[in-house]
């Protein structure tokens, strides 16, 4: 870009309409319904930022590829050796033919265009060109039509892609969250299931949503008796287990928000009435129902089993269940997070990969969620969860591939439903003459400032 073409773009960002403009403690409405902030988010932040395109395990074996789309902007990513992946511009340099729809497998590492049937090999050189005589007056080099590559990293199991021309180093861009991904054994954890939603509401929308913890107990009440009692009884002391959450603002967009010692997962039980094992365990049980992802029945069972059994001076029941499931692990072969205090309080927790990728972490599983813009409109987005464990070592994953869900009443639990309920009459909102901003709590929803923030660095640059 020119210094005359910067200048004016900058120019251009400080004229916005008050409805995309950024306050002290929210935003406008704008960003989320005006179609021309969604095109300035394709021009600026989606051609420009690291963001996860797959996880490895969708491409697990040499010559197998997904598709990923951005936008008008579709990615193809195949595994060329047991090593590497490498990403592609998905077009055939012929006549604009996508070389991938969906997954599968490049029989014999050919990567063949259907229309007219030119062949790359997985390393993106060409090796067949249908007439090639006739091209160039059959001066056609090889360079000229070899696949465009795309930039790509892997981390964790994740694979990022920048479309870019010269992006951003990856290291920079991780570096503030790169510690958990790595103590959580985020890398060593694999598919277990995948539900692609759409879902009629603004990608921003779909992911702020989980951003904080205060909307469990009008929410999710079944979660939270005291705030059930709050919010829908008479009750009036709000003793609320969100108070309980710190929530951390990071470099470059990135966020995490967790509970400490006061969280379920480690055996924190809000005004227990009964046996201690039975209420952990009673609560536990309603994560696996509600969502089966994050908390799953193996859970569950090693709090059973520690049913009659003493807790030593100096521990809590938290840390004998944390006990249990590494020593069941462990004669599992089982890879598992690093078991320290700091790891150990992500626990029911979330990190926030800037823009668009959130994690929530247990001991050795965790659930994913992705949201995406629709190409055209703003009051649209595909909603992904991702559920995902360390497995056995004797037990081979099996590749990831998403289900589509059509009736979410059937194919997603309680806990999704009850989220996405919420989203549409959000978005409905959004376009009432009676809002022109939305507000950010100071603490608790600090994360959602602070990527709107960064998205702001990317529009505005």
């Amino acid at each position: 870009m020119s210094p005359v073409t910067q200048k004016a773009a900058a120019a251009a960002a400080n004229e916005w309409p008050s409805s995309w403009q950024s306050v002290p403690h929210g935003v406008g409405v704008g960003r989320y319904i005006d179609p021309g902030f969604a095109r300035l988010e394709f021009d600026r932040l989606w051609s420009r930022v690291w963001q996860v395109a797959a996880r490895a395990d969708e491409i697990p074996e040499v010559g197998d590829y997904t598709t990923y789309d951005i936008g008008d902007q579709s990615v193809l990513l195949v595994r060329a050796d047991a090593a590497t992946i490498k990403a592609y511009h998905n077009v055939c340099p012929h006549r604009g033919t996508t070389l991938s729809e969906g997954c599968g497998t490049f029989e014999r590492g050919r990567i063949i265009c259907p229309f007219h049937g030119w062949r790359w090999d997985l390393k993106g050189k060409v090796q067949y060109v249908l007439e090639r005589q006739e091209f160039r007056g059959g001066q056609l080099r090889d360079g000229d039509v070899a696949l465009k590559e795309v930039h790509v990293a892997q981390l964790a199991g994740f694979v990022f892609i920048n479309l870019a021309p010269k992006p951003e180093p990856f290291d920079e861009f991780i570096a503030p969250v790169r510690p958990w991904l790595e103590d959580l054994a985020i890398g060593q954890m694999h598919h277990s299931w995948w539900k692609s939603i759409p879902a009629p509401a603004n990608w921003k929308v779909m992911q702020e949503a989980f951003f904080e913890t205060f909307h469990v107990p009008a929410t999710h009440p079944q979660l939270e008796k005291v705030g059930r009692a709050v919010i829908y009884g008479d009750r009036t002391d709000e003793d609320f287990n969100h108070r309980n959450v710190h929530y951390e603002a990071m470099p470059h967009g990135h966020g995490r928000f967790y509970g400490g010692a006061r969280t379920p997962m480690q055996g924190y039980l809000q005004e227990p009435e009964g046996d201690p094992v039975d209420e952990m365990a009673a609560r536990l049980s309603l994560l696996v129902d509600g969502m089966n992802s994050m908390v799953i029945q193996e859970n569950v069972d090693v709090v059973r089993s520690l049913h009659g059994k003493p807790i030593p001076a100096g521990s809590s029941l938290g840390a004998e269940y944390a006990k249990a499931l590494y020593a069941r692990a462990a004669e599992q072969q089982r890879p598992m997070p690093a078991l320290n205090p700091r790891t150990m309080s992500m626990w029911g927790g979330e990190i926030f990969i800037f823009p668009n990728f959130l994690i929530l972490p247990h001991a050795g599983n965790a659930n994913f969620y992705r949201s995406r813009p629709h190409p055209t409109d703003p009051n649209q987005s595909v909603f992904e969860i991702f559920a995902v464990k360390t497995y056995p070592a004797a037990v081979k994953p099996e590749r990831a591939k998403p289900e589509q869900v059509t009736d979410p009443a059937q194919q997603l639990r309680l806990i999704p439903q009850q989220d996405l309920g919420n989203l549409p009459r959000i978005q409905k909102g959004l376009h009432s003459r009676a809002i022109h901003t939305v507000w950010f709590a100071d603490h608790q929803e600090r994360i959602l400032s602070n990527m709107h923030q960064e998205l702001d660095h990317y529009l505005r640059s």
